[in-house]
């Protein structure tokens, strides 16, 4: 498997597709959805789904849906629609001419309530919510029957109507399914259809003032559009009684299929559009697109890529089980994607001054640097070099240990395409800070041989004549433990260092070209890209994406 162009893994979703092909059912077609709802950013868990269903459609040669699931207009906004449509393109995917929203349905659903009302399963219920709860019963007691629940067919028509022509206040009645309040399933104890609620539709208006819950309009939507095979997360697995009872009341319809699976959890990672709007709302983050959240908004601008997160979602495969993955598992695949395609330069984020005795005054050369040696055909760069240089700070230490193959007094390194070179001096200021090195290089070494001699460090480096300033900002996990939920409110478990931001980096002059999107490597430190959002052409701002450092892969090799 490569993590361009992963292949499908054999399923228990795909098995059930290929038996009904085998037995002709549907003709044979498979026809999938991803409906989200418009109420936040998709994040990496909404990934999976999105493969998921258009992968399906595409490995069978059928189509999949975009379809908004948007009858809760009190928390739905179009700036959630486009996010979501861009996101999926972003992943690889295209609905075509497949656009679909639930409030295209709202007149075929209230048609299809008033059927039910006709026939004796539904009923206006007249409850207050905290009483409709209590009725309910528990997983250990049963519920009991609403005194409003034997009203006849004619008056439920009459306040049904009069619900939708607006004569009542918000909560005052609702819309429920006359099943059985004794079921074990508690799903199936009359579950309610429609609320009403007075809230401005960013589709529709004002023209409707009751709405379907998400049960009641899932599965009828999936039966309007010819789906095939509806595949939900496994919270839904108890859903799928109350999916089949509303298509077998309504009749004469479409008969899609409910399919579960697990959903994708990660460490240090909460997967829920509540708890991340929180964040977003509680300035906790810059945004839904900060590059710390989950959010793919937030991974796109951090740096990750479709096929790094398409792989990512086809190795953890589909499952019935619940499990957490590691966020490490997430970045080796990131890793593997961004060597095999991201530029190399060199960068200093924690400049110290080097300079360089006995090169001359004025002099400046330019040296070939290779791009990628993982890909031949991105070719070489010209690197300049000079008298006066940037290292990392820590790359020097005035007393180092054994074991320390960096510059140190009297030691010698070889600079990464250049020479070799040998600290003569350490200039501090009034604090004792070191603030300047002295060195000398030797001229005979450029290229990184020298008379046959090795040195065991190599730095990377900036020429101080030509850097590029920027701000890098590194990140690091929004949450201090795997789970963040395990401790009660995930508030408390916030990192506290989980963005650094480093000002007057030293870049190398190329980068001043580098375009949002494109990886580079930074040696010796990690991948990171242009910040898409706060970064200008006289400011420029890089994201750190991930480290060098594969500790998952590491791990792996220790088993």
């Amino acid at each position: 498997m490569t993590t361009n162009d992963p292949t499908p893994s054999t399923d228990f979703i795909r098995a059930q597709i290929e038996r009904d092909r085998e037995a002709g059912k549907n003709d044979g077609r498979v026809h999938t959805r991803f409906p989200p709802e418009p109420n936040g950013y998709l994040h990496i868990g909404h990934a999976k789904s999105i493969c998921l269903n258009f992968g399906v459609a595409q490995q069978y040669g059928g189509k999949c849906n975009l379809r908004f699931d948007d009858t809760n207009p009190e928390k739905e906004d179009t700036e959630y629609v486009e996010s979501i449509q861009e996101d999926i393109r972003w992943l690889g995917f295209d609905w075509e001419d497949r656009l679909f929203y639930a409030s295209d349905y709202l007149e075929r659903f209230y048609e299809a309530a008033v059927k039910l009302i006709r026939d004796g399963k539904a009923y206006v219920d007249s409850l207050d919510a905290e009483t409709m709860r209590e009725y309910r019963g528990t997983t250990h007691e049963p519920g009991k029957d609403s005194p409003y629940r034997d009203r006849t067919v004619e008056e439920n028509l009459d306040m049904f109507a009069r619900m939708r022509d607006g004569e009542f206040e918000d909560g005052a009645h609702v819309l429920r399914a006359k099943i059985d309040m004794a079921s074990p399933n508690i799903n199936l104890r009359d579950p309610t259809m429609y609320r009403i609620r007075r809230v401005h539709h960013h589709r529709t208006g004002d023209d409707w003032c009751i709405y379907p819950m998400y049960d009641w309009a899932h599965g009828v939507s999936d039966a309007f559009e010819g789906i095939t095979h509806s595949l939900c997360t496994l919270e839904f697995e108890h859903h799928r009684p109350l999916y089949d009872w509303f298509l077998e009341q309504i009749g004469d319809i479409h008969r899609p299929q409910q399919i579960e699976f697990a959903r994708l959890n990660l460490t240090h990672t909460v997967m829920s559009k509540r708890k991340l709007l929180r964040l977003v709302e509680d300035e906790v983050v810059s945004g839904w697109n900060d590059p710390r959240m989950p959010t793919i908004s937030g991974m796109r601008r951090r740096g990750f890529t479709p096929d790094a997160i398409r792989a990512f979602c086809e190795h953890i495969g589909i499952s019935k089980f619940n499990a957490t993955h590691e966020f490490a598992l997430l970045e080796h695949f990131l890793r593997q994607d961004l060597n095999s395609r991201a530029l190399r330069t060199m960068a200093v984020l924690d400049p110290l001054k080097v300079v360089i005795e006995n090169y001359p005054e004025g002099q400046e050369e330019w040296l070939e640097g290779i791009n990628n040696p993982e890909d031949e055909s991105a070719g070489t760069r010209k690197v300049p070099f000079g008298r006066e240089l940037y290292i990392e700070r820590g790359d020097f230490l005035e007393d180092p240990p054994k074991k320390f193959f960096r510059l140190g007094p009297g030691r010698e390194v070889r600079l990464r395409f250049a020479y070799y070179i040998t600290c003569t001096e350490v200039v501090k200021n009034d604090a004792g800070e070191i603030v300047e090195l002295r060195c000398t290089y030797d001229p005979e070494s450029r290229g990184g041989t020298a008379d046959g001699r090795k040195v065991k460090g190599t730095l990377h480096w900036v020429s101080a004549q030509h850097a590029v300033d920027a701000e890098v900002r590194v990140y690091d996990q929004l949450f201090q433990s795997e789970d963040p939920e395990a401790g009660g409110d995930y508030m408390t478990d916030l990192n506290p260092d989980s963005l650094e931001v480093k000002a007057g980096c030293k870049l190398e002059p190329s980068l001043v070209e580098a375009a949002p999107g494109q990886p580079y490597q930074f040696e010796r430190i990690g991948y990171f890209c242009v910040d898409a959002e706060d970064s200008k052409p006289d400011a420029l701002v890089f994201n750190k994406t991930v480290g060098l450092r594969d500790s998952w892969a590491k791990a792996q090799k220790k088993k």
